[in-house]
């Protein structure tokens, strides 16, 4: 599993999480496409690709006070993007990428290690998938 270590300023600390981002805003108010944002935010902070793309779920992130949506997805088949055309982490991005087992992580998030809501509602889905 790939996951990202970054510093969260709302929290005061490094997180470890799934990769994630916001959905770019196009100049005429068009709002990126989902599916296109997942594989380009995959690439910008891990420096892979994948082949393979499965939607888990869609999920409010904080309905009590916020609009906001989660689309989640399933990538597997990972390669490295090519050097050449990779796209690039935004520039206020640190990222750290860690590779960690899946049921590494699992424990971890039981431990309370991982503690972002959406890493943690992936690992529900991925261990119910995979069969945990």
């Amino acid at each position: 599993m790939l996951l990202v270590r970054q510093y969260r300023v709302a929290v005061g600390e490094a997180l470890l999480e799934v990769p994630a981002g916001t959905l770019d805003v196009a100049e005429d108010g068009t709002i990126e496409d989902p599916d296109e944002a997942a594989r380009r935010e995959l690439e910008e902070e891990t420096g892979v690709r994948a082949a393979t793309w499965r939607t888990i779920a869609t999920f409010f992130t904080a309905p009590g006070f916020a609009s906001e949506r989660m689309h989640l997805y399933f990538a597997t088949d990972l390669r490295p993007a090519d050097d050449d055309d990779r796209l690039a982490p935004d520039e206020d991005e640190r990222l750290i990428v860690e590779r960690m087992p899946w049921r590494d992580a699992v424990a971890a998030a039981e431990r309370g290690e991982l503690r972002d809501g959406k890493t943690l509602v992936a690992l529900l889905w991925l261990a119910r998938l995979i069969g945990e």
